[in-house]
């Protein structure tokens, strides 16, 4: 996320896309290499249909659902991390320690932060808040909404300050990663685990398979109001800040809700016994 801007903008769009691909590649050669290594579960063939429209596997549908609904207003904010942020961030003071940033380089302090944040969660944030709280897997991810709308307060802030005239520094938004890469610890990281511990044996690939529909659900919602609130003449119905604070408002409303759906929530988990071939 650091080298490939460089390249578009030195060497051109084949660079910026071949350089991946080749690196795509050598991923997948390296994954086929293992695949004797991994733990293999054989397909549930005819269980996998039944169970799905059991009463059961219907019922962790229907729950799991009701889940992924919020899940997906996340994903709605989170991935314009790579839209409207990276055109906010060219209007932006992007010098940094004596080096001008690339705008859509500013993206690689996702990857980065999640390698800091994930152990610093696991080993001092969890354990502290346990002190006050029953953290439970469902109140991680509604302390994660509230953090979104949290950090999307000063993507809108920024504008403001766009909208004036004035050139903000790129350490703003750096900030706003930080919040939202929290957020993404304790929204995305977290469902994924519980969606996985939720869901019956022959059900799991499936029901990850529908997590990662919610992602496509935010993001399908994100430019359904991108195409919605744009005027015949090309310009927006919710031009510059007004545009992220729709987006905080959303999400502030999203994180109270599901405050108020997690109360009735009553979780089973489904634990599968893993035997390496």
């Amino acid at each position: 996320m650091l080298i490939i801007p460089w390249l578009l903008e030195n060497y051109g769009p084949s660079a910026a896309f071949g350089v991946p691909g080749v690196l795509m590649l050598l991923a997948t050669i390296a994954f086929w290499s293992g695949r004797y290594r991994f733990v293999h579960i054989p397909p549930s063939g005819k269980n996998f249909i039944k169970e799905i429209f059991s009463r059961v596997g219907l019922k962790t549908l229907g729950k799991l659902t009701s889940i992924y609904v919020f899940i997906a207003m996340f994903w709605a904010l989170f991935d314009q991390t790579g839209s409207s942020w990276v055109l906010q961030a060219q209007k932006m003071d992007r010098n940094l320690f004596g080096y001008e940033l690339l705008p859509s380089q500013i993206q690689a302090a996702n990857p980065l932060l999640i390698m800091l944040l994930v152990p610093v969660f696991s080993y001092l944030i969890y354990p502290f808040l346990e002190n006050f709280i029953r953290l439970t897997a469902l109140k991680k991810m509604a302390i994660g909404l509230f953090l979104t709308a949290i950090a999307f307060v000063i993507p809108a802030w920024l504008q403001m300050q766009l909208d004036q005239g004035l050139v903000p520094h790129i350490s703003w938004q750096l900030l706003a990663y930080v919040l939202l890469t929290s957020a993404e610890v304790m929204v995305s990281i977290t469902c994924l685990e519980f969606s996985y511990t939720q869901a019956p044996k022959s059900m799991k690939s499936f029901i990850m398979a529908f997590y990662f529909m919610s992602v496509a659900v935010g993001n399908l919602f994100t430019s359904a109001v991108n195409f919605f609130i744009e005027n015949p003449d090309g310009s927006s119905k919710l031009a510059g800040a007004s545009y992220f604070w729709f987006f905080t408002g959303l999400m502030l409303v999203t994180a109270i809700l599901f405050l108020l759906a997690i109360r009735h929530y009553q979780e089973k988990t489904y634990l599968q016994d893993e035997k390496p071939l």
